[in-house]
């Protein structure tokens, strides 16, 4: 048993096991019980045998109100689960009409909570310490409400340097892209193993990963790195290695984006992407993972905001399309899992559908939990009417309730939803994660180009220029570079270089022995023009006009390995498909021989003339072979 927490947690402990273990209905206001017939048929199998009664008096003992509560995943604002800062508060308020997470809490009874860092501003993620005190808050809340059930609470970790809430002290693993060019599937259940490992140290139970998109189209905005690559079984194999590791690490898994996000030119943050798969297609590349995913027990599948009418000819988002959540997911791949929608703040979903209509139509498809919806009370408000309308009928709302509950029962959350904060300032972080993570990244950095020699590089000193894109990225580069004997001067020359910090660059080089750039998606092009955007074009010149110094030039793509499709004359390229500090020093042992490269492309580098394959899938050198 856990430490506890005060008075208040023990005696939500006691009432949940009281609720599952009682036969008599509470004492509620007329009319407030849902549900209760003797003769009801309710959901559930017979290979939930050990569960089903317990979740089904459960069901009988909850009211309408808080069944539909059980549907909604909601962020907090703040950093504790009581006291908050007035700017914090004002966040709240402004979405719920409270103050603080607890009051949230209080007031939906939402069945889940998800975390997010400064970035999209609830700020929830600082340290250990903090994090696992505001879970135990949340739980507390919810397990002290008439009905205790304890919250999902889930974050975006998915390893990498793109999509992730906890940094350091947490340990950052490599991200799928990189982990697809270790071609490791030992490396990918290790990496979700540690990561789980945090999270469910922190009281995060449910991790929204791992990423089952096959990343066929270059051109994708959102995706990319994110996927393992293009190749459907490599992709397969990996996410079932992943759920294992997840699982193995204490947290439930959640497979995304369904029916599969890799053939988008359009981020579904912003707009509508659609798939244009032929059937054939999407069960050859789209489906496999998601099946693979099912095969290893993964708890949870997430939608995907795109349009795919070879499934759906109506031309609704998978997330509100009855014929891909209920008629695909569930019907032919014979999905009973958890099914959860992507949030419903993100342009694909808004720019279609009201507040009001969004939750309600992505209920009726199949959905059974809904994210972030965009003005809860609106939303609470719409899945209640129709309800109560006969629009959605009660049986459709305890299949979904019975799925929500009974993943927090085989996660164990109504034995002990409470983590130890002391314990848990040893787990994150801890110095066996961390040297996994950098033998783990060792074996995924990819040299694609190497035609003039200059690698590996001798221990012979020598002045080097660090330049190129990203602040943190050059400067931890500059610092393991010169850890190895050499003298290094860092410039770092922003997303879009000017002409003159280009100049300015060129002239440093020309002091210089050696030049290591880095690029952030100099491959990327405009829709639109289908020209190079602006960020790529410049980003092309300065590498082009480095070139021309004559001065040894290595090129390494610092997230998609696209970008030497744009920069044929950089005669020494290697991709890291991601910049965590474990990549960096990666990247600079392989630059000193410390590490034979052995990462292998895990996507296809096309030519930017589109006349086909710059570099194949699979391709990859070593030292000496």
């Amino acid at each position: 048993m856990r430490h506890w927490f005060g008075l208040r947690v023990c005696v939500a402990v006691v009432s949940v096991g009281a609720l599952l273990s009682s036969t008599a209905v509470p004492s509620v206001a007329a009319g407030e019980v849902a549900t209760g017939a003797a003769d009801r048929v309710w959901p559930g199998h017979s290979d939930d045998a050990t569960l089903r009664g317990k979740i089904i008096s459960m069901l009988q003992h909850m009211t309408l109100q808080e069944k539909v509560g059980q549907l909604f995943v909601v962020e907090v604002y703040g950093q504790d689960a009581n006291a908050v800062s007035p700017a914090m508060a004002a966040k709240n308020q402004a979405l719920y009409g409270v103050d603080t997470p607890v009051q949230v809490i209080d007031k939906y009874k939402p069945g889940g909570v998800i975390y997010f860092d400064s970035r999209r501003g609830p700020d929830n993620v600082q340290n250990p310490r903090q994090i696992g005190t505001l879970s135990n808050g949340l739980q507390t809340a919810a397990v002290s409400q008439r009905q205790p059930i304890p919250l999902l609470i889930s974050t975006d970790q998915e390893g990498g340097a793109v999509v992730f809430r906890l940094v350091a002290p947490a340990t950052a693993m490599p991200g799928n892209m990189a982990l697809g060019a270790g071609r490791s599937t030992a490396d990918a259940h290790r990496s979700a193993e540690v990561i789980g490992t945090e999270l469910a140290a922190v009281g995060i139970n449910q991790n929204y990963a791992p990423v089952a998109d096959v990343n066929v189209n270059p051109a994708n905005p959102v995706i990319g790195v994110r996927s393992v690559g293009e190749d459907p079984a490599l992709v397969s194999g990996m996410v079932a290695a992943q759920v294992d590791g997840y699982h193995d690490g204490g947290v439930a898994t959640v497979a995304k984006h369904f029916p599969g996000h890799g053939d988008t030119a359009v981020d579904s943050h912003f707009g509508l992407p659609e798939v244009t798969h032929t059937r054939e297609q999407l069960e050859a590349i789209d489906l496999p993972p998601f099946r693979a995913a099912i095969a290893e027990g993964v708890d949870t599948i997430m939608t995907a905001h795109v349009v795919l009418r070879s499934v759906d000819p109506s031309g609704a988002p998978a997330t509100m399309s009855g014929s891909i959540l209920t008629g695909l997911l569930r019907e032919e791949l014979d999905y009973d899992g958890l099914i959860v929608t992507d949030a419903l703040d993100m342009g694909g979903a808004t720019s279609t559908y009201p507040p009001n209509v969004a939750p309600v139509e992505a209920f009726k498809a199949g959905a059974d939990q809904l994210v972030l919806a965009p003005q809860m009370d609106v939303a609470y408000n719409a899945v209640l009417d129709a309800i109560r309308s006969g629009e959605i009928s009660t049986r459709r709302l305890d299949e979904s309730v019975y799925r929500i509950l009974r993943l927090k029962m085989k996660r164990g959350l109504f034995d002990d939803p409470f983590v130890d904060v002391e314990l848990a300032e040893k787990v994150v972080g801890a110095p066996d994660h961390l040297a996994d993570a950098q033998v783990i990244t060792d074996h995924t950095t990819t040299l694609v180009k190497n035609d003039a020699g200059v690698l590996p590089l001798t221990d012979d000193p020598r002045d080097v220029l660090v330049t190129g894109w990203g602040v943190t990225t050059t400067s931890t580069l500059g610092n393991a570079i010169g850890q190895r004997g050499q003298t290094v001067t860092v410039r770092e020359t922003g997303t879009t270089p000017s002409q003159a910090t280009i100049n300015q660059v060129v002239a440093e080089a020309a002091n210089s022995d050696l030049v290591v750039v880095s690029t952030m998606n100099a491959a990327s092009v405009s829709v639109t023009t289908g020209l190079p955007t602006a960020s790529a074009a410049a980003q092309q010149a300065l590498v082009k006009a480095l070139l021309a110094t004559g001065k040894p030039v290595v090129v390494s793509g610092m997230r998609n390995p696209y970008d030497i499709s744009y920069l044929t004359e950089a005669p020494t390229y290697l991709a890291t498909y991601g910049y965590t500090a474990a990549q960096m020093e990666s990247l600079t042992r392989v630059l000193f021989g410390e590490v034979n490269p052995v990462g292998k492309l895990p996507v296809t580098i096309p030519r930017a003339d589109g006349s086909g394959a710059l570099y194949p899938f699979g391709h990859g050198l070593s030292y000496g072979g």
